[in-house]
């Protein structure tokens, strides 16, 4: 059975997720040890005993998600699952972030700082509520294209994530945005609705932040990875460390090809995807694009120690 690990994105946070990682695998606790390290604060106190609100800030969110996602590899390497054991790794938007460190192309420390960069460019790049996004639901990507031309109205509008085969994202002006929602059902989606967001993410008027990360990430130093990445621009595995660093740039304003991406690793013969980190929400994803797809989700010690014993 050829496998897969994904990593999941801005959503899937918990407070007091990862806790009992660090509890039970000292190598889990290093890992949150070293983020907050790198940012120079406790973060690891926000993700356990903080309030949703402040975890729930993209800048906070976005380290906070992969240390817990790091975290439980480091969890599975404990129990003796390795990276290594993986055809590929793929992550959903900054989950991209963490396949990468997972694979040893970015350290842990370059991930924490560049994460809490992308997240406070993402949040600064367009005034709030002058952008917007919403799940378009019942419309595969060619409809929701036909909707993003007719709503568009000369205004940004663009399909931000392509997740499954009934749910697609769109991201923009928040007026063009709205007139998406009111077209979507008679233009036959099941139902749209705004998302609980403070940016229009993957978007062209994401441009500055893009701009911000292709500075901070010509910084970093980016190693070919152990596994093979498949990216989110892309939706196919690249294993070159230039590649990697200006498609991580082309993310920000880019779309998340994840239905495309899950589809291609299961033309190359993966059939177990391990969703690594908070929730479960990619695995609903992939049994939706992948319906023969074995899934696995390896957020808490007690996930871990099933997986690797292969009762998960």
């Amino acid at each position: 059975m050829s496998r897969a690990f994904v990593f999941p994105g801005q959503g899937a946070q918990t407070i007091g997720m990862g806790r009992d990682l660090a509890e039970a695998y000292p190598a889990a606790r290093a890992v949150f040890e070293e983020v907050d390290e790198a940012l120079g604060e406790k973060l690891s106190a926000l993700i356990w005993d903080g309030d949703t609100e402040t975890l729930t800030l993209t800048a906070n969110a976005q380290p906070a998600l992969m240390a817990t996602s790091i975290a439980a590899m480091a969890a599975l390497a404990a129990e003796g699952v390795h990276v290594e054991s993986a055809a590929f790794v793929a992550g959903h938007s900054l989950g991209e972030y963490s396949a990468l460190c997972a694979a040893g192309a970015l350290s842990l420390a370059d991930t924490a700082r560049l994460l809490r960069a992308r997240g406070l460019a993402m949040q600064a790049a367009v005034p709030v509520g002058e952008g917007a996004m919403a799940a378009v639901l019942g419309l595969d990507l060619a409809g929701v294209r036909e909707l993003v031309a007719e709503a568009a109205g000369g205004q940004c509008l663009q399909a931000a994530n392509d997740n499954d085969p009934g749910q697609v994202v769109i991201s923009g002006s928040k007026a063009a945005v709205e007139r998406a929602v009111e077209l979507a059902k008679p233009k036959g989606a099941k139902r749209a609705m705004l998302l609980p967001v403070s940016a229009p993410f993957h978007c062209r008027l994401m441009q500055p932040a893009a701009d911000v990360m292709a500075e901070a990430l010509s910084h970093v130093d980016i190693e070919d990875p152990k596994v093979p990445v498949v990216q989110n621009v892309c939706a196919h595995a690249v294993s070159d460390a230039m590649v990697i660093r200006n498609l991580l740039v082309d993310q920000v304003t880019g779309a998340v090809r994840w239905r495309e991406s899950v589809a291609w690793m299961a033309a190359k013969g993966v059939t177990e995807f391990v969703e690594v980190g908070a929730g479960k929400a990619l695995s609903g994803m992939i049994r939706r694009i992948e319906k023969e797809a074995v899934t696995h989700a390896v957020g808490t010690a007690e996930q871990a120690r099933a997986f690797a014993g292969g009762t998960a």
